[in-house]
This record gives structure tokens, sequence and C-alpha cells, in this order.
């Protein structure tokens, strides 16, 4: 059993395994080259060659237990015939929703869209450097995709002033996501995803009363989609005020928290496996401070099935060999 099944599944706490979000991509310089020659994000994302080259860049330097598919969640509303594209020094930018369309949109037609997300799984999943390893797929939480559709962009601090307008679009939109999130999982999985990751990198944009209706009950659904293929599934419900709530609400097998959350009160709050926290600055400040951050959160979780992760994906500036340090402190701990 792997490292992350053993802590997700069998709650260990003798272990510490560790992926960072994002380990595949921006802070890599191997990357870097293989970006400066393929500049269209989405048709990088849909390379079967080069996403699985990427994916696995960060196992051929880093002692990591997982490789996590080079992809976006964006790629969902891609394939959904909502145009996506990446603006540098921008980010995402998105096209008018055509709901009929999506409504009625046939699953073959989806999958072929995306196809090549799934053949690059397949490769990585099968590949010698994944010998007792996962391979993570992931998707966005119907929230944060929705925010994405409707806002068009990110929305770093602020929703479109009339976002909540239409609330038959939003109702027909969630819908769709729960519908294509699911085969979008399922392909994953079937093409050797052993780990699923629901990304809600929004979720703090709601308030409480808001939660159920957008967070709690579209995520369940896929939540229990994700345990009746029997297959371990982590949240990243980030910035939510009440950790301790989602977790006995949405019931997924283990949870990441952001670095924004005391690891002492997570402790406390939750039950479950714990994921992550580590602010991804630490990794731009020097080696004493690193090992000091890292070793703080392997205490603070050794008694608790814990997998060691950032509070949110690495940054672009970060030096690999400061990864290096990191992976080595939590191995060595």
């Amino acid at each position: 059993m792997t490292p992350i099944h053993q802590v997700i599944i069998n709650k260990n706490t003798k272990i510490n395994p560790i992926w960072i979000m994002r380990q595949a991509g921006r802070y890599l310089p191997e990357f870097r080259e293989i970006r400066k020659l393929n500049p269209n994000f989405i048709k990088l994302c849909l390379n079967k060659i080069l996403s699985t080259e990427i994916t696995l860049q960060p196992l051929k330097r880093f002692d990591l237990d997982a490789a996590v598919i080079f992809s976006d969640i964006l790629m969902l509303p891609y394939g959904l015939n909502q145009k996506v594209e990446f603006q540098k020094g921008f980010g995402p930018i998105l096209g008018e929703i055509n709901i009929r369309e999506m409504a009625t949109l046939d699953e073959t037609a989806f999958v072929e869209k995306i196809y090549p997300i799934y053949k690059a799984i397949k490769k990585v999943s099968t590949d010698n450097l994944m010998k007792n390893k996962n391979t993570i797929g992931f998707v966005g939480a119907p929230w944060t995709l929705l925010v994405y559709m409707i806002n068009q962009q990110s929305p770093k601090k602020n929703l479109k002033q009339d976002f909540f307008k239409d609330k038959e679009l939003i109702k027909n939109i969630l819908l769709v996501l729960e519908k294509f999130l699911k085969i979008h999982i399922k392909n994953q999985i079937e093409n050797g995803a052993n780990v699923i990751q629901i990304f809600d990198s929004w979720a703090g944009l709601l308030g409480e009363k808001d939660l159920p209706y957008y967070i709690y009950s579209p995520t369940v659904s896929l939540v229990n989609f994700v345990k009746s293929l029997k297959i371990p599934v982590i949240c990243f419900p980030r910035e939510i005020k009440n950790y301790k709530k989602y977790c006995e609400i949405v019931k997924p097998d283990a949870v990441s928290i952001d670095y924004n959350i005391d690891p002492r009160n997570a402790l406390k709050d939750i039950q479950i496996p714990i994921q992550g926290g580590l602010d991804p600055k630490i990794l731009l400040t020097d080696k004493e401070t690193l090992k000091k951050e890292a070793i703080k959160y392997l205490d603070i979780f050794k008694d608790h099935p814990y997998i060691f992760n950032l509070g949110h994906g690495i940054l672009p500036e970060t030096n690999p060999e400061m990864v290096e340090f990191l992976v080595s402190t939590v191995k060595n701990y």
C-alpha cells in the first residue's frame, strides 16, 4: 500500500508522506524550457506526451510520494465548450456561457475534447518512477468552477456585482457541473488516478448562509461518487471559515488545510486525516526558517494521520533547492 493510502485508509500516524500542490510546473527550470516553446497553456495540458513529462519532472528531482497530473481545473469548462484562455500576467479569461448547449452536450463529445488528459494519467501511473507512489487526479469543486464560469475571470477579491442575479442559470450550471465532474473523475480513475483531490479555491468568498447550497450539497455529491469508486478523496476548501463543520457535513476521506489555519486548532477540531498547511512563502525564506516551520507541522500532527503539503500552490519564484531541503526534512523527521 502506498504511503498516502496508508495515511488516508489505514490512519497510519507513523509516516508523513509528502507531495506539493502545483509541484509539476512553474518553479522548475525544465518546465520553463517546455513552456517557452509551448505558450498556449490549454494546448500544453492537452499534449499527452509533454503533460506526462511535466508531471514526472518533480519526481525525477525529489523523493515525493505522489505525482499530481499537470492539468487545470478549467479544463472542465473548456470540455463544456466555454472559451477558456490563459493570459500571461493576468490569468484565465473565459467566454460567454451557452447553457442550452452545455445541458445537451453529449458525454462522448466532452470526453473526446479533453481525452489527452486521461491518456497522460495512464502514462504517468504506469511509469517506472511511480513504484509505491500515488497518481493524484483532481477537479475543481462546483462552487469554484461556477465562480470562474460566471465571473469569466479570477475573482481575486471581488465577484461581479450581478453574480447571483440569474438564479436559474446558476441552478442549471450546477446541474451540468455535477454531471460532467463525475464523468471527468471517473475517466481519471479508470486511467490510473488512485487519489482524487477536489479544489474549492474560492470557498472563502461565501458567507455561512450560502454554504449549504453552493458548497456542502454539491461537494457531498462528488465526495460520495468518488467513494463509490473505492478511491480516497481529499477536499481543499481554501479559506473556508469553519473546517470542522465542513468535514462533518462533506465527510471527505482527508482534508487539506490552508495556511491561514492554526494547525493546533485543526488538530483539535478535525477527526479525519489532515493534509498541508505550510505557507508557500516559507519556501522563499532560508533553510533554517523552513526547517523550523516544517517541523512545527510535523510535531503538531505527530499522533494524527498527516500528509505533508503546502497551504496553497507552490510559488513560481521558489528555488528548487528549497524544495529538495523540505522533502529531506520531512523524510528524515
